[in-house]
């Protein structure tokens, strides 16, 4: 319309409401760095599928027993009346065996939840042992340095040196034990101690660039002790990096079990490992392709949850996390 003038049929914009004199304005609430890594974790999607992965697998594992009981199958009892054909091959997956039975006439979903189990009791703990002595030799080496630090470090290089599988297989079978659960504490252990070297190494390059920062210097200028600086001041500045490196180790330690244990220097029999499974079914694999599906599968799925989980805590802690998802 001319000059500017409006029809009856304009409509006139909807101004935002200014808020009242003297009302208080919202509160700004603040985050802590917890909430604000779960927020950005959330934000990974292959994280959260991960998660969601590993909590079915665990579940899967934590009800081992309910499915010795569901189907009358302890995981170290043979059924070769039912669990064999009359050829003395395996039966596959059936209504007895829902997920097959193995050359011995065992019960694979039974022994591959019991299996599951161990693998991760083994990787959780042998990485929390290899994190906590990692930790503490990285952060007495960054942080004495001169003779100690020399000392430290050569040891690390040494472990790192060393042929771990050989090593290991030769205490292994050293220290051999008749009990389940002493060889279940041994092969823990041996994960443990070569998984701390290139933990240690890791933390001792942290420290040394934490003890140059001012907050130390300012520490030491205020009559702090060495032992009192590194518990309150550089030890929690490592819980990101500690973290992240604990989770990524995991899968490590999974692996290393399953290797030992399908060489036979692993968990003792009749114990079910995953990677003694898979030892197990090697020969017969060509007809019963479940021997080796169902504990692959789960291993497979295991390793692969923690390393994406470990990848999104990564992401989730690290100052430019949110941008390196959106690349």
């Amino acid at each position: 319309m001319a000059g500017g003038a409006r029809g009856q049929g304009d409509v006139l914009p909807v101004l935002p409401r200014s808020p009242e004199r003297g009302a208080a304005p919202p509160p700004v609430r603040g985050r802590t760095p917890v909430q604000i890594a779960w927020t950005r974790f959330r934000r990974d999607r292959a994280a959260v599928a991960a998660l969601a992965v590993l909590f079915a697998v665990g579940v899967f594992a934590l009800l081992a027993p309910l499915w010795a009981h569901l189907t009358g199958h302890p995981y170290d009892a043979t059924f070769p009346a039912t669990g064999l054909d009359v050829d003395g091959q395996p039966r596959g997956p059936g209504a007895e065996f829902p997920l097959g039975a193995d050359q011995l006439g065992r019960d694979v979903l039974v022994r591959a939840a019991y299996g599951t189990r161990i693998s991760l009791v083994v990787g959780v703990c042998a990485a929390l042992l290899a994190s906590v002595a990692g930790t503490l030799a990285g952060t007495l080496a960054g942080f004495a340095g001169g003779l100690t630090d020399t000392l430290l470090a050569r040891l690390m290089d040494m472990t790192l040196a060393l042929p771990y599988l050989l090593v290991a297989i030769t205490l292994a079978t050293t220290f051999q034990v008749s009990s389940a659960g002493a060889g279940l504490v041994m092969t823990t252990l041996v994960i443990a101690f070569f998984s701390f070297a290139a933990f240690g190494r890791v933390i001792r390059g942290q420290v040394l660039a934490l003890r140059r920062r001012e907050f130390i210097d300012a520490a030491r200028a205020a009559g702090s002790s060495n032992a009192r600086i590194m518990l309150a001041d550089v030890l929690p500045n490592l819980a990101a990096q500690v973290t992240v490196l604990t989770s990524l180790q995991i899968p490590a330690a999974i692996g290393f079990e399953a290797t030992l244990s399908f060489l036979g220097a692993g968990v003792r029999p009749p114990m079910p490992s995953l990677g003694s499974m898979l030892g197990e079914g090697g020969d017969v694999f060509r007809t019963a392709w479940w021997l080796l599906a169902v504990p692959g599968t789960l291993l497979l799925l295991t390793t692969l949850s923690f390393n994406l989980i470990g990848d999104g805590i990564r992401d989730a802690l690290g100052p430019g996390g949110r941008a390196r998802r959106g690349r």
